[in-house]
């Protein structure tokens, strides 16, 4: 029999998105799947629910980064917080708990915390019957993304597996997988007309430099140091969706715009990253996987 197939994540973030992006298209060319569906938790909850963790989150990056430094770590002990935040998060997301019921997946995968959580409950609950795998989308492993009940944690590295074992899960529901990412990435590409194609010489350096796709970090601060460069290395700057940082880097490189390509965001960070020399931003999970 064929299986339908549930994945979630929650757009906190954009690597959480990109992973389940990335599963769903491998789910959709796998025959022995009826059907596959990919959705964001987030949008079967309440508008101040959702903000808090989306529109919060991404303030408190801009903002408060040490504040918000100090109670990751903070909050990094194993089952010490599940139970308040869970009953929090099921508590907000009672749209979402009908649409999974009515979906009765085979199996569902969750690359964000939250959604898992939700699952966890009502599998142990016997509200539901679907199997539940865990897509850790960070390099390390932090106890937000404990869940009691499961079948399978995917990680990124070995040293996350061993962390996992250390909080007593049994090793053989563990899988070291890496992050997923979109196929796209495996495609090759010709540089040299990528290059051209934005306006580049074909054989001098490229340097990429990512501001991510929310356009944080202290992009200007390095935008102002690759002006004093002394080489002919071409930079591309990627401001995500911060149209203001857009043109805050356009008026910063002006008179030297042969040397920068800036650019909002875009959806072909594959060819970006393959032509590029040197990648220049935040080593997130996806990034680097």
């Amino acid at each position: 029999m064929k299986k339908r197939v549930l994945i979630i994540s929650a757009g906190a973030g954009t690597g959480h998105i990109k992973a389940a992006e990335a599963l769903e298209k491998s789910f959709a060319a796998d025959g022995r799947v009826a059907e596959v569906i990919n959705n964001d938790a987030l949008q079967y909850t309440n508008k101040l629910f959702r903000d808090f963790y989306s529109s919060f989150y991404t303030s408190l990056v801009r903002s408060a980064p040490n504040f918000l430094g100090w109670w990751y770590k903070t909050s990094d002990e194993p089952w010490y917080t599940d139970s308040m935040r869970h009953m929090i998060d099921r508590l907000n997301t009672k749209p979402l708990v009908r649409f999974i019921r009515e979906f009765d997946p085979h199996i569902t995968v969750c690359t964000h915390s939250m959604p898992a959580g939700i699952i966890s409950h009502l599998i142990a609950s016997q509200q539901l019957q679907a199997r539940l795998s865990i897509v850790v989308t960070d390099l390390d492993f932090h106890a937000m993304w404990l869940s009691r009940a499961f079948h399978r944690y995917f990680v990124a590295i070995d040293e996350a597996r061993a962390h996992l074992e250390m909080l007593g899960i049994p090793s053989e529901r563990i899988t070291v997988s890496g992050i997923p990412i979109d196929p796209v990435f495996q495609r090759p590409i010709n540089r040299a007309e990528e290059r051209l194609r934005l306006g580049l010489h074909p054989e001098k350096p490229v340097l990429l430099l990512s501001a991510g796709a929310l356009g944080l970090g202290p992009t200007e601060f390095m935008v102002e140091r690759m002006l004093n460069l002394s080489s002919d290395a071409q930079t591309v700057v990627v401001c995500g969706h911060n149209h203001e940082l857009k043109q805050r880097i356009l008026r910063l490189v002006d008179s030297r715009s042969t040397r920068f390509k800036v650019l909002g965001y875009t959806d072909e960070m594959h060819k970006l990253m393959k032509m590029a020399d040197i990648f220049i931003g935040k080593p997130g999970g996806m990034t680097t996987s």
